[in-house]
């Protein structure tokens, strides 16, 4: 017999006497000896089994024998067994959450997760300087990281946008140059690992990887100081695979604000964005580059979501009305989300989780949930900024966790439609949207940024300098300088 429950998960007893109201013998007691008793007073006589009602409509019966209840009070027999098997309630918790974790990885061998932002590429140079044939850095053996090969795998991890970081420190000085090694290394990756990993820059190269059972691997460069100011590094960076720019960092660009705007640390120097920072986000467009709002001020936030032609992404950020830290994205932003069918990728760092130390893998679930509820399911992802932060939940310490979240998910009566969406779906279709507006053949933006608005001594004004002209040929100088000699003459 299947029973029918709404509510949520409990632990109980199940009568099962036949002519119990609409016959379903249906009389439930949570673990506790004095509901138990009141219950088992109720249904005086009746046999009871041990069940767990699972969120996902279904009575599972254990395998225990029938304890008989008598008239008006727990048998002797069944206080026995109360008082002796309390251990077996935690079992029963425990099987139900294997029969989630086995639900979830069902869903994910065809379904794998992309996650929009993970930070090895940060832990290869810092640990190895980005020297991969060095034995520790071996990423079937990579220790003291929350991502390796076995770990990806574990995880059902299909898709990952590795991020090619570099810090806000080096703004105006080797940005470009950093940027680019760290590109290059997650090229480099892709090459020594070719059964693992397939670079890939397209939602198409994406669905061949998972097809093929690799991790399809992509570029987001975390920070709009590593184009430094120039829509021409901005061009080469698509050019070299670059699928995602997070407008900011953790510092303002001459053309965005960063969210310590937000906190009072910075100053606001574009009011959001610049207008040279609106050409970056028209020219993204036309290039096929997903906008990234992680880490950008709450007024760059809605810029960029009221001037994007395309669905935007946050690669890596959780709902601020649940724990109110900056890094987060409010709720009037989730409504613009949701208007624009763009997404939120939940990170997993606990301070962005509870705004503490310390957090537990059903707290970010809250935040899924929070952000389902405010933005729909179409607009959630996982963005678990692995290996980029110091601190993760309980039960989410390493990429190996996601069937764990995902298990949860299930758990609070998700649609298998939901959890697919929230793995990769949602993701794919704002990459496809994105990939649909761009047009290589349109004009690009060409304007550069004004040279007051950019800083650092060690920076060339070529193309901004008159001092170009102090070389044109002598005709040409000859030419210019006649009015004045003329003008010496009539004097």
């Amino acid at each position: 017999m299947v029973l029918r429950w709404t509510g949520p998960v409990t632990l109980g007893l199940v009568c099962l006497r036949e002519d119990f109201p609409d016959k379903h013998g249906v009389c439930v007691c949570h673990a506790d000896p004095s509901a138990l008793h009141s219950c088992c007073g109720r249904c005086s006589g009746r046999a009871w089994q041990d069940t767990i009602l699972r969120a996902d409509h279904r009575v599972e019966q254990l395998l225990m024998p029938h304890i008989l209840c008598h008239t008006g009070q727990v048998s002797s027999k069944l206080s026995l067994a109360m008082w002796t098997s309390w251990w077996l309630w935690a079992l029963v918790a425990v099987c139900a959450g294997q029969t989630f974790r086995e639900r979830a990885e069902t869903i994910m061998r065809v379904t794998p997760v992309i996650d929009g932002h993970n930070d090895l590429p940060w832990q290869l140079l810092t640990k190895f300087n980005n020297q991969l044939r060095e034995e520790r850095a071996n990423l079937s053996t990579l220790a003291d990281t929350h991502t390796n090969i076995p770990k990806l795998r574990a995880g059902f991890v299909g898709g990952q946008f590795w991020s090619a970081y570099v810090p806000c420190d080096t703004q105006d000085k080797d940005a470009v140059k950093r940027t680019l090694e760290q590109i290059d290394v997650i090229h480099r990756m892709c090459q020594a690992y070719p059964e693992t990993f397939a670079c890939v820059t397209s939602s198409e190269g994406i669905e061949k990887a998972f097809q093929e059972g690799k991790v399809a691997s992509l570029v987001g460069v975390e920070g709009g100081h590593s184009i430094d100011s120039s829509l021409g590094v901005l061009r080469a960076l698509y050019h070299l695979g670059m699928r995602y720019l997070t407008l900011t960092h953790s510092c303002n660009t001459p053309w965005a604000d960063n969210w310590l705007v937000d906190t009072g640390d910075d100053e606001a120097e574009s009011q959001g964005l610049s207008e040279f920072g609106k050409k970056v986000v028209r020219e993204m467009n036309r290039l096929g580059v997903m906008i990234d709002l992680a880490h950008v001020s709450v007024a760059t936030m809605k810029a960029a979501l009221q001037l994007s032609a395309a669905p935007v992404i946050f690669s890596h950020s959780s709902a601020y009305q649940l724990c109110t830290h900056k890094r987060n994205v409010p709720d009037d932003v989730l409504q613009l989300v949701k208007a624009t069918g763009s997404l939120v990728m939940v990170n997993f760092y606990t301070d962005y989780v509870t705004c503490s130390s310390k957090a537990k893998l059903t707290e970010v679930a809250d935040h899924l949930d929070h952000i389902k509820k405010v933005a729909g399911a179409q607009a959630v992802g996982f963005g678990g900024d692995y290996d980029g932060v110091t601190r993760l939940p309980e039960g989410l310490e390493d990429v190996s966790k996601y069937p764990d979240l995902v298990a949860e998910l299930l758990r609070r009566g998700w649609t298998e439609e939901e959890v697919k969406g929230a793995l990769a779906e949602n993701l794919l279709r704002v990459f496809k949207a994105v990939e649909k507006e761009s047009d290589l053949t349109r004009t690009p933006e060409e304007e550069p940024i004004a040279l007051n608005k950019l800083h650092g001594s060690c920076r060339t004004q070529y193309g901004y300098s008159a001092a170009p002209s102090l070389f044109h040929r002598p005709g040409a100088l000859l030419a210019s300088l006649a009015p004045l000699l003329l003008g010496l003459c009539l004097l």
